[in-house]
């Protein structure tokens, strides 16, 4: 299920893009739905997923047609809202200590075939930093640092774990969100974000390879990849139409990665 946010422009709905990856086929699919239904762009938003605008509304919820169209699109309607995945946009292509997007689909599979962690807040984020420390400043619930190669080392909000293999984070992080459903309570006072937690989810010291910071990708040519800046986030269809073909990778810095191929 997709739930919209009322705008005063109508309905806006996000749809994600775990680790910021979109196909060039789910890109005109969606540039279609806002075509018909909506404002006719596509918006970037600072947690590299893609947004819907002025969406119609009925009684709150979108139209019937409009969240069939979308429903089609998306891998897993019953976790939707809960597939809030960051990775290092540049990760695999250029730089870093490892390769982080097959841990990114990794998890976001395993996270939709586990019925339980659909409850997981909307809001509700992991980031997988490449070590390069383009994503170093995000606020986060679950996420890890690659420290080597071979090794990440886990966070839990603001608290640090224990270093281990990248082939054993998947399930890491899973353990974690299960610890945190647990813990978090019930009801209105039931806590959001892993930093509201009474007992930290992790009590343990902060690698020192975590402190590198590079910020985030410039625009323009590098090696391997073009990272075109999109005004405002707004990519609308005449930007859409001079894109290469392939897939692209949304980053939070409102801009898309054209990979060379």
């Amino acid at each position: 299920m997709l739930r919209p946010w009322p705008a005063q422009d109508g309905g806006l709905v996000r749809i994600r893009a775990v680790g910021g990856e979109v196909s060039e086929e789910m890109l005109h699919s969606l540039a279609e739905v806002s075509a018909t239904f909506g404002d006719g762009d596509l918006h970037l938003t600072k947690r590299a997923n893609l947004q819907l605008r002025g969406l119609p509304l009925r009684d709150g919820l979108l139209a019937p047609e409009v969240e069939e169209a979308l429903l089609r699109l998306v891998p897993s309607p019953t976790h939707e809202l809960v597939r809030n995945v960051m990775v290092s946009p540049l990760t695999g292509v250029s730089g870093g200590r490892a390769d982080l997007r097959p841990l990114a689909r990794a998890l976001d599979v395993a996270l939709c075939a586990d019925p339980v962690l659909a409850s997981l807040p909307g809001r509700f984020l992991v980031v997988l930093d490449d070590g390069r420390g383009d994503l170093a400043d995000r606020p986060l619930d679950l996420g890890v640092v690659a420290v080597s190669g071979e090794d990440v080392q886990l966070r839990a909000g603001s608290a640090w774990g224990p270093v281990v293999p990248i082939d054993a984070a998947t399930s890491a992080l899973l353990r974690l969100a299960h610890g945190f459903l647990d813990a978090r309570g019930d009801g209105p006072g039931a806590a959001w974000h892993v930093d509201e937690l009474a007992v930290p989810l992790l009590d343990g010291p902060r690698d020192p390879r975590t402190r590198a910071s590079a910020g985030p990708t410039p625009y323009g040519r590098g090696e391997g990849y073009e990272h075109r800046a999109i005004p405002g986030g707004v990519l609308t269809p005449e930007l859409l139409a001079g894109l290469p073909a392939g897939p692209v990778i949304v980053t939070p810095w409102h801009g898309l990665l054209a990979l060379d191929r």
